[in-house]
């Protein structure tokens, strides 16, 4: 006998025999793309379990996303303060550093999921506590924590959500000395007094100013350009926004040695600089998820899985990936929209709609198209970055006739936001077809600006269409009309 959670009995735990267990749909992992995945399935006429070894809710709701903003926040709340006269004078404090952990606490439901528990009882899901492994076709075993056993069948599918881990580089003694994942920054308890990142990717580079601001002296070691894959005038804004809070910025640097020291690590670099820091942050990017499941027994390496464009795993009818584990895009909006399609498309293929060898049309309701053209991404540091589409070079590659058009966000509603307001635009115009397929934004307040380009995107909505979205007056929307205008219309 062992206990699991079951919408049966949502007053809690229930003990249930330990042998077979139905679902048409089983779904491994419940953070954001779990849920919705077996919440689409649910809304298709389909019953669905998620499997859970930690927090209903995943990284996103308690160590990535919604805590690492609510401690960026507050910072670029000040900082806007700061810039418009007659409220800088009211600025007389700095930010209160136990309030702004309370409000991270806070943003992270304190690390507790019974809300999320009560949401899956409310959508009809069931939640079994455990680590879940593959044992058969649409069969796996769920291990508890006390080590019992329960074996589980799906009888449409199985969906991998298992998310992604920390890629953590082979750098000498690094195992040997205390160092934080992004994990254990965006929950600790104290800033430290000083702090190296290992890493000038997003997650770095908004961790980095978050603590800066909070009160410590931080470096950046970046093996290559900071925030290399964006375009060199809208990183060039991050990296200035950076220094202004004191945060160093080594491009092109890599550590050689790290070592455990009294106050905290040393490290080396390869040009032998030595840097000392109470902490050390490793955020060096991340990888799949996906040890421990059991896919080598079917022909399936985890380097090397591929998903069609419903999600499922190829090679096999009946197992599918959403999320950081399909990988693909890195980001909960992204896992979850794919999560949405592929529980759709199970539920279609459950009912005949979608014949199950059959390929999903480019923007149907079973295609995740999206991942490979519209990918919306907001870097929440200040200035952010937002950027959606193709690069220049992915849409060259691809065969398109681009044109790059960018120019200064210098319009009317920035300077009335901030009298030192900085911010630059791009969008990437299909020559040939007079659409828009990728754009970037970069400066304070830019993410709303990224889904009407999103938008304009997907819609494919023709440049002269586009003339006619008038934007409001004063707005920083009103960059639309001068990038259309520096197009030529």
């Amino acid at each position: 006998m062992t206990a699991f959670r079951d919408p049966g009995d949502p007053e809690g735990w229930r003990t249930i025999d330990a042998v077979d267990y139905d679902y048409d749909v089983i779904v491994i992992g419940g953070g954001a793309a779990g849920e919705n995945a077996a919440a689409r399935a649910v809304k298709g006429g389909l019953s669905a379990a998620i499997v859970e070894a930690d927090l209903v809710g995943g990284s996103c709701s308690y160590w990535a996303c919604q805590p690492s903003k609510a401690l960026l926040r507050p910072g670029a709340a000040l900082k806007a303060a700061r810039s418009v006269a007659g409220a800088r004078e009211a600025v007389t404090g700095s930010l209160d550093v136990p309030s702004v952990l309370g409000r991270r606490d806070a943003a992270a439901n304190s690390w507790e999921d019974s809300a999320q528990v009560e949401w899956a009882a409310e959508a009809g899901i069931a939640i079994l506590r455990g680590r879940a492994r593959l044992s058969g076709a649409r069969r796996l075993s769920v291990t508890d924590a006390r080590g019992d056993r329960l074996m589980l069948t799906a009888r449409h599918a199985v969906v991998l959500a298992t998310g992604s881990a920390p890629s953590i580089p082979r750098i000498p003694g690094l195992h040997d000395a205390p160092f934080w994942t992004t994990k254990d920054a965006t929950s600790a308890r104290e800033v430290p007094e000083s702090l190296v990142v290992v890493g000038g990717g997003v997650a770095g580079a908004e961790l980095a100013q978050g603590f800066a601001r909070l009160g410590a002296g931080v470096t950046v070691v970046a093996r290559g350009p900071f925030l290399a894959g964006f375009p060199v005038d809208a990183r060039e804004l991050v990296a200035a926004g950076l220094r202004a809070d004191g945060v160093d910025i080594l491009e092109n640097a890599s550590l050689e040695l790290v070592e455990r020291a009294d106050d905290g690590v040393r490290t080396t670099l390869t040009d032998g600089r030595a840097l000392e820091a109470a902490r050390l942050l490793v955020a060096t990017g991340r990888r799949p998820a996906l040890d421990g499941l059991g896919l080598p027994a079917f022909g399936i390496e985890p380097v090397s899985m591929r998903v069609d464009e419903t999600g499922r795993v190829q090679g096999l009818s009946w197992l599918y990936a959403v999320g950081d584990c399909a990988g693909g895009p890195k980001l909960t909006h992204q896992g979850k929209y794919q999560a949405r399609i592929t529980g759709d498309a199970i539920a279609a293929r459950a009912r005949g709609e979608l014949e199950a060898g059959a390929t999903a049309e480019p923007w149907s309701a079973w295609a995740r198209t999206a991942d490979r053209l519209a990918v919306p991404q907001v870097v929440f540091t200040d200035p952010q970055v937002g950027i959606v589409g193709l690069s220049e070079e992915e849409a060259w590659e691809a065969g398109l006739r681009v044109r790059p058009v960018a120019l200064p966000i210098n319009v009317t509603g920035a300077s009335l936001r901030a009298e030192d307001y900085e911010g630059w635009a791009q969008i990437l115009v299909d020559e040939d077809l007079r659409t828009i397929v990728g754009a970037c934004f970069a400066g304070p307040d830019v993410a709303e600006l990224v889904q009407a380009a999103t938008i304009a995107i997907v819609g494919e909505v023709p440049l002269e269409r586009l003339w006619h979205a008038v934007p409001a007056f004063p707005t920083l929307s009103e960059v639309w009309l001068r990038l259309l205008e520096a197009y030529g219309l």
